[in-house]
C-alpha cells in the first residue's frame, strides 16, 4: 500500500470512521468484485445524485435506521441489564434464606456470572461468528431468548448448585450481547456518528440502573406468595418472559447489515454500504480468508493500539465497579434501605444526560481524548472526595459526579476502538470481543473491595488509581494517533488505513484516511 497526501486528509479525519462489512451477500451490488478486488467507483445511482440530493437522502436513511435499531437495542439492553442484576433485588426477598446459602456462596453465584462473561468473550469468537453470520436481527434476538429461558429457570433453582449452573449458563448466552451491540453499530454508522449512537446504546444500562429498584419492588411487593410462590420466584418469571418476547419482537424490526437488510430498497442498500465504504477508503471485502476468526483475532493482538485501548477500557470497568454496590455507598448517607435506594437514581439520570451531551459534542467535532480524559478526571475528584470525608453534602455530591465521571468517557473510549481498528471487520470484531472480555474481568475482582464502610478506602483508592490508569492509556494513544497521522501525511504506509487515492475514486479519493483522536 503507498500512501499519497491529500490537501482534504486533514479534515476528512476530524468526519469520518470506519467501515463495516461489505462481504455479507456478494454479488447483490454490481460493484462489488470478485473477492480481494476493491470496491473502485461508486453505483451509478449514487453517481447520479447531486450533493443536496445525496445529503437529503442519506439523512432519510440515517433517520431510519435511527428509528428501526436505536429504540430496540436500547430495550433490550436494558432487560439484559435487568435479568443479570436482579439476583440482587430477589435476595432483599428471601432468596438467600430460600436456598439456605452463606454470605460466600452469595457472593460466588454473583461472581461466576460475571467471570464466565470474561472468559466467554475471549474463547468463543462470537464477534467474528456474527460477522460470517451476517444476520444480527437474528442472532442477538436470539441469545436474548436463550438467556430470557434461562433467566426464567432462576426461579426453580433450590440450592447453591442449581443456582451456580444457571448462573454459569447465563453468564455464558449473555456474553455475545453487548460486544455484538458494538459491532453491529459500527456496521451502519460513520465515525462521526458512532459515538452518540454507542452512548445512546449504553443509555440503556444508566437507566436500568436508575429504574431497576423501583421495577423490582412493584413485582416483589405484589405478587409474593401468589399462587404459593415466593416474589423472588415471580421476579425471574415475569422478567424473562418479557425478555423473551422483546427479543422475538426484535425480530421483525431489528436491520441485519447493509446488504442484508431486505426491508431497504435497492438504492438504500447501495447507499448504506458505500457511504461507510467511502468513509474509511476501501471495502472491507478482501476476500475470505480476511474473514476468519484466527485471522482477525490475530491482526488484532499484533497491533498495540489493540493493547492501549483494553487497558484503556480495563481503567474506566474497574473504577465503574463502584456502580455493583452503589446501594451500599449511599447507604452510608441515608437513614433507611428504602430511602439508599431512592439516592442511587439522581446520580444515573444526569449520568445518562451528561454521557448524552459528551457522546453528541464528540461526534460534532471529531475530537475523542478530551472527551475521554475530562469526564475521568471529574471521576478521580469524585473518589478523593468520597474517601476523605464523611459530610453528608460532599459525600452525595461525590457520589453524584461519580457515574457522569465514569460512563460519559467510557461511551466515547468504546467508540474509539472502533475508530481505532476500523478494518477488516474480522479484526475489529475480534479487538472488540477482546477488549470487553478483559475490561468486564475487573467485577471479579472489585466484589472484594467494597470493605471497610462507610469510606470504603481500599475501594475507592483502587477506583481513583484506576481512572487515572486510563487517563495515561488515553493520552499515550493519542500521541501514537497523531504520529501514525503524520507519517500518512508524508506518504507513508499504514497499516489500518487507507491512503488517499488507493481504492476509492471520486470523492473518497479526494479524502485520506486520518486516525480520529
Amino acid at each position: 500500500m503507498t500512501a499519497t497526501k491529500s490537501s482534504d486528509a486533514k479534515e476528512f479525519g476530524k468526519s469520518g470512521v470506519g467501515h463495516e462489512e461489505m462481504e455479507h451477500v456478494i454479488g447483490t451490488v454490481p460493484e462489488v468484485m470478485a473477492e480481494g478486488t476493491p470496491l473502485r467507483e461508486a453505483p451509478p445511482f449514487i453517481q447520479n445524485l447531486t450533493p443536496e440530493e445525496r445529503e437529503r437522502m442519506e439523512k432519510a436513511l440515517v433517520r431510519k435506521i435511527d428509528l428501526r435499531l436505536l429504540p430496540m437495542i436500547i430495550l433490550m439492553y436494558i432487560l439484559n441489564y435487568l435479568d443479570r442484576n436482579n439476583i440482587a433485588s430477589a435476595r432483599l426477598q428471601g432468596l438467600q434464606d430460600d436456598l439456605n446459602l452463606t454470605d460466600n456462596e452469595y457472593l460466588v453465584s454473583q461472581e461466576v456470572r460475571r467471570g464466565i462473561v470474561g472468559i466467554n468473550r475471549i474463547i468463543v469468537p462470537s464477534n467474528l461468528f456474527l460477522n460470517k453470520f451476517g444476520k444480527p436481527a437474528l442472532y442477538l434476538p436470539g441469545a436474548m431468548v436463550l438467556w430470557g429461558i434461562i433467566s426464567m429457570a432462576t426461579s426453580a433453582a433450590q440450592n447453591f448448585s442449581g443456582l451456580i449452573a444457571i448462573r454459569f449458563f447465563l453468564g455464558f448466552i449473555e456474553a455475545a450481547y453487548f460486544p455484538g451491540c458494538l459491532f453491529y453499530l459500527s456496521s451502519w454508522y460513520t465515525r462521526k456518528e458512532l459515538g452518540f449512537r454507542t452512548a445512546v446504546l449504553y443509555s440503556g444500562s444508566l437507566l436500568s440502573g436508575a429504574f431497576s429498584g423501583l421495577i423490582a419492588a412493584g413485582i416483589l411487593s405484589g405478587l409474593d406468595g401468589a399462587r404459593g410462590i415466593a416474589a423472588w420466584r415471580w421476579l425471574f418469571i415475569i422478567e424473562g418472559a418479557i425478555t423473551i418476547c422483546v427479543a422475538i419482537t426484535a425480530i421483525f424490526v431489528l436491520p441485519n447489515f447493509p446488504r442484508t437488510t431486505t426491508w431497504l430498497s435497492e438504492e438504500e442498500r447501495e447507499l448504506a454500504a458505500w457511504r461507510l465504504a467511502e468513509d474509511v477508503g476501501q471495502d472491507d471485502w478482501l476476500g475470505k480468508e480476511a474473514q476468519t476468526w484466527g485471522h482477525g483475532f490475530n491482526l488484532a493482538v499484533k497491533d498495540i493500539k489493540t493493547w492501549i485501548l483494553l487497558f484503556l477500557l480495563l481503567g474506566i470497568v474497574s473504577s465503574g465497579s463502584v456502580t455493583n454496590f452503589f446501594p451500599s455507598v449511599t447507604k452510608t448517607i441515608s437513614k433507611s434501605d428504602t430511602e439508599a435506594l431512592l439516592l442511587t437514581a439522581p446520580p444515573y439520570i444526569l449520568g445518562v444526560i451528561t454521557t448524552y451531551l459528551n457522546a453528541w459534542h464528540a461526534d460534532r467535532t471529531g475530537e475523542r481524548y478530551w472527551h475521554i480524559t475530562i469526564p475521568l478526571w471529574v471521576a478521580v475528584i469524585s473518589f478523593i472526595i468520597a474517601v476523605t470525608t464523611s459530610g453528608i453534602g460532599p459525600r452525595y455530591f461525590a457520589i453524584m459526579i461519580m457515574i457522569p465521571g465514569i460512563y460519559s468517557g467510557y461511551v466515547v473510549a468504546l467508540a474509539w476502538i472502533s475508530n481505532t481498528l476500523p478494518r477488516p471487520p474480522a479484526k475489529r470484531a475480534a479487538a472488540l470481543a477482546l477488549i470487553n472480555a478483559v475490561s468486564n474481568a475487573s467485577s471479579i475482582y472489585a466484589s472484594y473491595m467494597y470493605v471497610g464502610s462507610p469510606k470504603y478506602v481500599i475501594a475507592f483508592s483502587v477506583d481513583c488509581a484506576t481512572a487515572f490508569l486510563a487517563i495515561c492509556c488515553a493520552t499515550l494513544l493519542r500521541f501514537i494517533l497523531v504520529d501514525l497521522n503524520k507519517k500518512l501525511e508524508r506518504g507513508e504506509t499504514v497499516a489500518g488505513a487507507i491512503s488517499a487515492g488507493e481504492a476509492v475514486p471520486g470523492e473518497a479519493a479526494k479524502k485520506g484516511f486520518r486516525f480520529l483522536y
